[in-house]
């Protein structure tokens, strides 16, 4: 395997590490889209999110909200996306689960272009049914 994170984790690759403990690493992405993008990775190589290891989420999440705190505080930001781009269509292009926050500030020279859509007549049930066959049971 020739996972550019796993090479970061195992200290082999250099980076500017912010935090670490025994399941998350973060970094500073090396192409960021504004200085301090920071990366929030669980050190299981998992290739994207579905395949994280359920021990691994809560704290990959609570490292993502923590971190997103200390970057917008640290470097006095507007606002910050959170995002992972999950497979080739998404965008992804180390495959190795990671989750990007992205500091925003208001004189950003860019901004998402969102194509939305709007549902026709019981295309939102159609849908939503679609989805609900592959949830597991809710709890009661």
């Amino acid at each position: 395997m020739n996972c550019v994170f796993c090479s970061i984790i195992n200290r082999k690759t250099p980076a500017e590490i912010i935090y670490e403990d025994s399941l998350v690493i973060s970094f500073l992405d090396i192409r960021p889209f504004n200085f301090g993008h920071t990366l929030v990775v669980p050190k299981h190589h998992s290739e994207d999110l579905l395949s994280v290891p359920e021990e691994y989420l809560s704290r990959l999440f609570l490292k993502v909200q923590d971190i997103s705190g200390a970057v917008v505080r640290g470097l006095g930001a507007a606002g910050f996306n959170v995002l992972s781009n999950n497979g080739p269509a998404a965008g992804q292009t180390v495959f190795h689960c990671h989750i990007h926050i992205i500091p925003r500030f208001d004189t950003d020279p860019f901004k998402f272009k969102m194509n939305l859509k709007k549902y026709n007549d019981g295309e939102m049930r159609l849908t939503g049914d679609k989805i609900r066959l592959f949830l597991p049971p809710q709890e009661k």
